[in-house]
Parts: C-alpha cells; sequence; structure tokens
C-alpha cells in the first residue's frame, strides 16, 4: 500500500493537473473571443486593405459575405458553440471584471439579441462594406 506522502504528492500533482486543464480551456474560450472580435472587425472593415494591397479582397469578400448570410439567416457562428464548449471544460463561467467578459462578450453577443435585430445587423454589415469597396475602387481608378 502506499504511504501517506506519495498519496499527498500524488493528490497535488493531480490537483495540479486539472487546474492547468482548466486554465487551458478557459485560455481557449477567451482565445476564441478575441479572435471573433477580431474576425468580425476584419469582415466590416477588412476591404481596406484592398487600399494596400488588391490580393486582400480575396480574403475579405467571403469574410464579408459569411457575416451578412450569418446574420440574414439567424444562423450561430461555428466559434460561438466552440467557445461555450470550452467554458463548459473550464467549469466556470468567467471570472468578474475580465477584459474578455465585460468588454467583447456584449460587443460579440449583445442581450436581447432578436432574429429581427440580427437582419439589421447584416444590412449594416452589407452597408459598410459595398460603401468600403465603392471608396476603395473609386481610389484604384484615381490612380491610373
Amino acid at each position: 500500500m502506499l504511504e501517506w506522502p506519495v498519496l499527498a504528492i500524488l493528490s497535488i500533482s493531480f490537483s495540479g493537473k486539472i487546474r492547468l486543464y482548466k486554465m487551458l480551456y478557459r485560455f481557449l474560450a477567451d482565445f476564441i473571443v478575441v479572435f471573433h472580435f477580431i474576425f468580425i472587425i476584419f469582415a466590416l472593415l477588412g476591404g481596406l486593405l484592398g487600399l494596400w494591397k488588391k490580393w486582400y479582397l480575396l480574403i475579405h469578400l467571403p469574410a464579408g459575405c459569411w457575416i451578412a448570410v450569418v446574420e440574414f439567416q439567424g444562423w450561430i457562428c461555428p466559434l460561438t458553440p466552440l467557445e461555450n464548449h470550452f467554458r463548459v471544460l473550464s467549469k466556470t463561467s468567467g471570472y468578474e471584471g475580465g477584459f474578455v467578459e465585460h468588454y467583447l462578450i456584449p460587443i460579440i453577443y449583445p442581450p436581447g439579441l432578436t432574429h429581427q435585430i440580427q437582419y439589421v445587423l447584416g444590412t449594416i454589415a452589407v452597408a459598410i462594406n459595398l460603401g468600403i469597396y465603392l471608396f476603395v475602387f473609386s481610389r484604384w481608378k484615381a490612380k491610373k
């Protein structure tokens, strides 16, 4: 039979691993929220990168279309369930006052979000991108 000091060390080691996994899952959940936020900003404003390099529009156009389709269809972005999965694995809903929970989550997941609001957000996204693309194309023409 194992002696008390060995059991205590194993217990501490096991407890430390659990804390480490919880921290890792919490980090992954927060990372996904930050990535989600950056993707939204890119999908809304990334067309401006076309002023610098034209090929950026090949990356931006699918992103801009994706956010519009998600909003118009009332879908849930696949990043949302992935983030929730890691939050469940971390067994936390986040600590009070954290940057991600306090600032980013209310922007990405506004309270009271309905399909009608999503439709309005999709329309705004399309309008922003159309305006940016018109601006970028007019700048290209002016350079010729």
